[in-house]
């Protein structure tokens, strides 16, 4: 037992040697008001969760953070990126600039459970309509955010430098034919006036155990690409296809060939690579072989040269392919989302302060994900920190966790304090860390 008491001494002493000069006393309080503010993020996540709203869309969640984050007495500005919000904690004395970033829009997925605050609202996304729902967490993230303004702003004399808070719209990729989301925000200059030398951020998981933190220096999640392919060929009877050339068929081929670029060509001992086609769309009538024949999907990729190399390789095969039955191919690929890249430096500086926030057993490095965040882009431009806070629910199988962007997905509350003194911690930690000259 005496063993065990020095031990986890000793842990404290360097977690507090690491982070610096954060006060006992100052850690004691925000600890405190973390945990006093629980119920409220439980409350401010409930109201988001149940009146969701699409990407670029999403004024009345807009209106709703603003009115808090004035409540506080920073400077807000609004209409960022068509509808983020924007404040500023000035504390008057010198030290760095902070950005803290949480996503607010939802997802067209029509909400399945029972949940007394369960989402009934609906939209039209794509011509069709559909339920909206926060399948991904981002409810979550814009109430812990909203708390740490809270604590941060009541806790201003004990603080130094400037801490920007974004409230960003449109994560999920802005709708056909607009701009929004991370990349317009870095446009309009959110990283700037002041300019911001270092951001964070996090996100919920519905499939990490409850109470964990989870993160990876370098590729955290891949880059998103997404691709369609215009096949062209020869219309004819389908009783007699031997006098056309059948883009469907021609599209199979394609299709089924882009699988060997990542399980035959790809160096998949270096990084992880997937192509996906997600749509397909082709004829009009059963007896009738058409013209065209068009499909689309996603690439992800967590090496920039391996990136390269398979958009080449798509380009080649769906022309060759296509080249050698007659028909043509069109290929275009638009790159959608960066590598999400946690500069290793910040990571290894902001360990001591997650392990301070879920204690050392609960903090472990993991393996990437070929999901995408946008908040990549904010790293393309500064130092940036990305991690994961798990929130599943401890009465569901791990192995039968719903996931992100389901109906079903699910999260328990209780991981939200995890989430709120990871924010709270790794921005004080940052804060009075004896930076370089």
């Amino acid at each position: 037992m005496k063993m065990k008491i020095l031990l986890t001494i000793s842990f404290l002493a360097v977690v507090f040697c690491s982070i610096a000069q954060v006060s006992p006393k100052l850690q004691t309080k925000l600890d405190k008001q973390a945990g006093e503010m629980e119920q409220k993020v439980i409350e401010w996540r409930r109201h988001i969760h149940q009146y969701p709203e699409l990407s670029n869309q999403e004024t009345k969640t807009a209106a709703y953070i603003a009115e808090h984050l004035k409540s506080l007495g920073l400077k807000v500005q609004t209409g960022v990126a068509k509808t983020g919000v924007v404040a500023l904690l000035e504390t008057g004395k010198p030290g760095p600039v902070i950005a803290l970033r949480a996503d607010i829009d939802a997802l067209p997925v029509t909400e399945r459970n029972s949940l007394p605050f369960a989402s009934k609202e609906k939209a039209i996304y794509n011509g069709q309509e559909t339920g909206v729902m926060h399948a991904c967490g981002h409810d979550s993230h814009v109430a812990i955010l909203m708390a740490v303004a809270e604590i941060l702003s009541n806790n201003k004399s004990d603080l130094k430098g400037l801490i920007k808070f974004i409230f960003q719209p449109a994560e999920e990729g802005a709708p056909n034919g607009e701009e929004g989301g991370a990349d317009l925000m870095v446009k309009e200059g959110v990283l700037d006036l002041p300019k911001v030398d270092v951001i964070f951020g996090l996100h919920i998981q519905s499939m990490t155990k409850l109470g964990d933190i989870a993160y990876r220096p370098a590729g955290m999640m891949a880059a998103s690409d997404w691709f369609s392919i215009k096949v062209k060929g020869k219309q004819a009877h389908g009783a007699a296809p031997w006098m056309g050339i059948d883009p469907i068929v021609v599209s199979a081929q394609i299709i089924n060939g882009l699988q060997t670029i990542i399980s035959r060509q790809t160096e998949l001992t270096k990084e992880a690579a997937v192509i996906t086609v997600g749509r397909i769309q082709a004829g009009i009538r059963e007896n009738i072989i058409p013209e065209e024949a068009n499909f689309a999907g996603t690439i992800r990729t967590l090496d920039k040269d391996m990136q390269e190399k398979i958009h080449e390789k798509i380009k080649l095969m769906a022309t060759k392919i296509a080249e050698s039955a007659g028909a043509t191919a069109e290929v275009s690929i638009v790159k959608k989302t960066p590598i999400t890249y946690n500069d290793p430096a910040l990571t290894e500086k902001v360990i001591p302060s997650l392990k301070l926030a879920a204690g050392e057993d609960h903090v472990r490095e993991v393996h990437a994900v070929t999901g995408a965040e946008d908040f990549a882009f904010y790293q393309e431009k500064i130092p940036g920190f990305f991690f994961f806070v798990g929130a599943m629910p401890a009465d569901i199988d791990p192995a039968k966790a719903p996931s992100h962007h389901t109906p079903d997905f699910m999260i328990d509350e209780r991981g939200f304090l995890t989430g709120l003194k990871a924010m709270l911690d790794v921005t004080t930690g940052y804060m009075f860390m004896k930076q370089k000259k």
